[in-house]
């Protein structure tokens, strides 16, 4: 049983915290206009009660005065009404508009707790719209996907999730497994009346288009996650090879101290940039062998946890010096992940063994991250390894989330093994079985079978507020 009651009015502010122009404190549920009566004072008189639905109003909040007092005014606000259920949350809710200091927020807040409302929970103006039908747990879960959406590709993903575009296509394929299961059954509970080859050739053919489309869906499910949550890319090199020109080159502004002095960077700097859609958390590392003091020592060791934890390795090399012991132990430290060869500084003379990267990683590429030459090339480059080659089309669903991919994997596999079952005509209770598991698997995508602890575990995931 969950915790709290779902029936409350719940109200909290639903914009971030800080000084702003305008602050948000949201009211949802039944109680919701009488208690924006009790506390909004608009110039006419009129109440929140009697206001139409999607209409604006001007006025004030104040609070009754619990002597003789005359009411205080607390803030000049805009008041939305949005009347069930044509609402976010399919329950009455009332939007205060008020100023957005922290002290002005918090008053109006606190007067609408008192007032009859309870604190909202993390996420429960959208566990509303979802229990209530508004919408599917896919499109719930996408909410929070357009909040943290760090790329504008990463956005589109969230929308067209929200939209119901995998939701739609979740539905479709969940119909055509339904009638074939109808039919199936209907044979398992009056075998007499045989399925003739030519209709099982139907549902086969039928299986096989089902088992294409959750594939195709797999097939570009990393994509999804990574615009979804971003890679780890990790710069590497010896101190003064011009790591943290490329990284600002990268960010396309100053971001690291530059210095001819060796070792002048001498912890890791992290930064978030778009490369051409994708989410990428970037590190400088200090790039010191060895230690002159702790403070480089604890740099060092940092160090070596994000090259542990990267997805991709920029290794750096002078092209103006030649490969040196320390490039040597970089190469090797660097093991088996996923590397792209830099020879930086081609703005001057070039004295590197060119040839002996090339025949260690293959291909190279030359950059100048001081006058911001082919930085292009390597951005190409890491979208071309984040893809592998293949770029999603615009009409690929995208699947991001880390449950819904594991619960289509599993969807898949008992179609696949339905094709396999037919194949070799094995019983039709054994096919049927399997169409029946690979659908509570696609129910589990749109919540339509979920515990309460997978709700609790999604949706406290939310911020307060939405």
């Amino acid at each position: 049983m969950l915790g709290y009651d779902l029936n409350d009015t719940i109200a909290a502010i639903s914009t971030p915290i800080g000084e702003s122009g305008i602050g948000i404190v949201r009211i949802s549920g039944q109680d919701a206009l009488a208690i924006a009566d009790k506390i909004f004072f608009s110039k006419d008189g009129s109440k929140p009660s009697n206001f139409k639905t999607y209409t604006i109003h001007y006025g004030w909040i104040v609070e009754k005065p619990k002597s003789k007092k005359p009411q205080e005014f607390v803030d000049e606000v805009i008041l939305t009404v949005m009347r069930a259920p044509r609402s976010y949350t399919k329950e009455d809710i009332v939007e205060i508009n008020c100023h957005g200091g922290i002290v002005a927020m918090r008053n109006v807040l606190d007067l609408v707790l008192e007032n009859g409302a309870r604190l909202s929970r993390p996420g429960e103006f959208t566990q509303r719209a979802f229990l209530n039908g508004r919408i599917d747990l896919a499109q719930a879960e996408a909410v929070l996907d357009i909040i943290r959406a760090k790329t504008d590709y990463a956005l589109r993903i969230g929308t067209e999730q929200l939209k119901g575009t995998l939701s739609k296509q979740i539905h479709k394929i969940k119909k055509v497994l339904l009638d074939m299961l109808s039919a199936l059954e209907a044979n398992i509970d009056f075998p007499e009346e045989e399925i003739n080859p030519a209709n099982l050739k139907v549902i086969q053919n039928k299986l096989n288009n089902i088992n294409k489309e959750l594939e195709d869906i797999l097939d570009v499910s990393r994509q999804g996650r990574i615009f979804r949550e971003g890679i780890n890319v990790v710069i590497c090199g010896k101190p003064n090879v011009g790591k943290s020109s490329l990284l600002n080159a990268l960010l396309k502004q100053e971001r690291c101290i530059v210095s001819s002095v060796p070792g002048t960077t001498r912890d890791t700097i992290e930064e978030i940039i778009d490369i051409k859609g994708i989410p990428i958390k970037i590190v400088d590392t200090a790039g010191i062998l060895e230690p002159r003091d702790l403070l480089e020592k604890k740099a060092i060791q940092r160090s070596k946890r994000y090259l542990d934890l990267a997805d991709l390795v920029i290794l750096l090399f002078d092209g103006s010096k030649r490969l040196s012991k320390e490039d040597v132990v970089l190469i090797r430290k660097s093991g088996k992940k996923n590397i792209l060869a830099i020879i930086n500084k081609i703005d001057l003379r070039q004295k590197v063994q060119k040839g002996r990267l090339v025949k260690r990683f293959g291909k190279i590429i030359e950059i100048s991250a001081k006058k911001i030459k082919n930085i292009n090339q390597l951005e190409d480059a890491i979208v071309n390894l984040v893809y592998n080659g293949r770029i999603p089309s615009s009409e690929s669903i995208l699947v991001s989330n880390t449950r819904h991919i594991e619960a289509i994997k599993k969807a898949q596999k008992l179609i696949a093994e339905a094709v396999n079952s037919l194949d070799n005509k094995l019983s039709l209770e054994f096919i049927a079985q399997g169409l029946k598991d690979s659908l509570l698997y696609l129910d589990e995508i749109l919540g339509e079978r979920s515990s309460e602890d997978l709700l609790e575990k999604i949706f406290s995931e939310f911020c307060i507020g939405k």
